[in-house]
């Protein structure tokens, strides 16, 4: 784990299904989660044990009370919401909270592979030669992203989901489980590509696809 040590502790925004596969996470590489956040009041705590905090008073109430010491954090949000994984980032550095990058022991990573800031690589993912990862990403598990593909800021590929080579993936979108996408093929800004799609050709940005060979069902 880049940037991380034993003495390393970490806190979560987002109190759900994420939060409890990045703790498992963080289990094994013995790194303790000391706090989760959550916006929405009705979140229940998602790890025994472990203090859930709502919303920005929350936060600044951990803020003020936190023990010394080395903390980093992570926007434990999924789905298609990687501009809120931005923004939990940007409230972390603010704060002084440095930006976690987690990678799971059974996830690859090629050696000139780039992996940016917040992202989150998790168990089975591939991530080839020359890829790029770009910050706040998730590669879901079991998802396979191939050389020199381009992630921008906020994308999220989905559990068991195929980027061929030399795929682009716009800032935000989000590729859902199952799908595959076909070589040189570029998914815009904001896009979401439906559970077991196959993207034969560029999706524009802001549109929802889906299907075989995948089509626009809507814009966003």
């Amino acid at each position: 784990m880049e940037g991380q040590s034993a003495c390393m502790r970490i806190v979560l925004w987002g109190s759900t299904g994420q939060a409890i596969v990045l703790a498992e996470l963080y289990e094994r590489l013995g790194v303790p989660i000391e706090a989760l956040f959550d916006s929405d009041p009705l979140a229940t705590p998602a790890l025994e044990g472990v203090p859930l905090y709502f919303g920005d008073e929350g936060f600044r109430r951990w803020l003020e009370q936190r023990a010394p010491g080395p903390v980093m954090g992570l926007a434990a949000i999924g789905g298609s919401r990687g501009p809120d994984r931005l923004e939990v980032q940007a409230a972390f550095e603010r704060n002084g909270i440095g930006v976690a990058t987690a990678v799971h022991p059974a996830a690859y990573v090629a050696s000139n592979a780039a992996v940016g800031k917040g992202s989150q690589l998790l168990a089975g993912s591939v991530v080839a030669a020359r890829a790029r990862i770009g910050e706040a990403c998730i590669v879901n598990t079991r998802a396979s992203v191939d050389h020199e593909c381009e992630l921008e800021a906020g994308v999220h590929i989905g559990p068991g989901a195929t980027l061929a080579g030399c795929v682009s993936v716009g800032r935000g979108a989000f590729v859902g489980s199952g799908a595959v996408v076909l070589p040189r093929v570029a998914i815009g800004a904001g896009s979401i590509v439906g559970a077991g799609s196959v993207v034969t050709r560029n999706v524009e940005a802001g549109v929802v696809v889906a299907g075989n060979p995948a089509r626009v069902l809507r814009v966003r």
